[in-house]
């Protein structure tokens, strides 16, 4: 009976684990392959050309535009985030009135998908529907807000859709951080004379490096597979001004009919995250000399 007991949670949880195992690993694996292969409109396995699509892909200029527009999302989407949620979470953690209310309220934008946060800001940012009509109805007839038409802005508008949707993200894990530190550390820093602002710059946030490192990773995770709020949002213009890899990857596979171009370009994307979390993991995971 112990023995049925004991085997039986592993047989309920094995065909999960078993299908997952095969539709993630085995995916990365095959789209591995596929970018070693001439693959084009329909995967072609016979025509191995070995790394001549990661060659291609390194020479074009649309994959450095790409790159580009990823470094400035992540860096402004990330950074943006975080100190906005942080201030949030400071804001709130001054025990104020209708915290409640207005935790939901900063919290909110994360429940919705980025889909709907890219069509909600595309219909904001649009000269001719957005901020921009609103204020010519109200007379102001010289503001002039067109960043979403322009090839130069067009991917801050996609940073600005971002943090305002991640942002109540920062806030929620930064006031948890908060909320877990001991009240009698600020007494005792607010006894020996330091002000509140060097009492958060020096001794709150160090405390809450975990925290801040945790935001970051998932936010910058999150920042890489930004495929749909740009879709949604830019759609990757003008032209392809505000094209990110994630775009580049489904254009190439699923419109430019280069399957083995957009294997390539997928696989790069997961180095990119594998550079991310892999030193996260080994930290987290390393034997420390005192567990031993």
């Amino acid at each position: 009976m112990k023995t049925l007991e004991n085997i039986l949670p592993k047989l309920v949880i094995a065909p999960g684990f078993v299908l997952g195992f095969a539709f993630i690993y085995g995916f990365m694996i095959w789209n591995g392959i596929l970018s070693v292969t001439g693959s084009r409109m329909l995967p072609n396995y016979e025509e191995f050309v070995g790394l001549e699509q990661y060659v291609r892909l390194w020479e074009m200029d649309r994959w450095y535009i790409a790159l580009k527009n990823l470094g400035i999302f992540s860096v402004l989407y990330v950074g943006g985030s975080m100190i906005l949620g942080m201030a949030l979470a400071i804001f709130l953690d001054q025990k104020i009135r209708a915290e409640g209310v207005l935790r939901t309220i900063y919290l909110y934008p994360m429940a919705l998908s980025f889909i709907v946060t890219g069509t909600a800001w595309k219909w904001i940012l649009n000269p001719s529907l957005g901020l921009e009509k609103l204020a010519h109805d109200f007379g102001w007839t010289s503001f002039s807000f067109d960043w979403l038409v322009q090839s130069e802005t067009a991917i801050y508008c996609v940073v600005i859709a971002g943090i305002w949707q991640s942002a109540g993200f920062a806030m929620a894990l930064s006031l948890a951080g908060l909320r877990g530190i001991d009240d009698s550390i600020i007494k005792a820093a607010q006894i020996d004379g330091a002000s509140l602002p060097r009492i958060y710059w020096r001794i709150i946030l160090p405390i809450l490096r975990p925290v801040v490192f945790s935001t970051v990773l998932v936010l910058s995770h999150l920042s890489i597979k930004s495929f749909d709020l740009v879709m949604a949002l830019t759609s990757g213009g003008p032209g392809y001004a505000s094209d990110v890899p994630a775009t580049f990857m489904y254009v190439m596979s699923f419109t430019r009919g280069q399957i083995g171009l957009g294997a390539a370009s997928a696989t790069m994307m997961l180095m990119f995250v594998a550079a991310l979390v892999v030193p996260y993991l080994y930290s987290e995971l390393r034997t420390k000399p005192h567990d031993r």
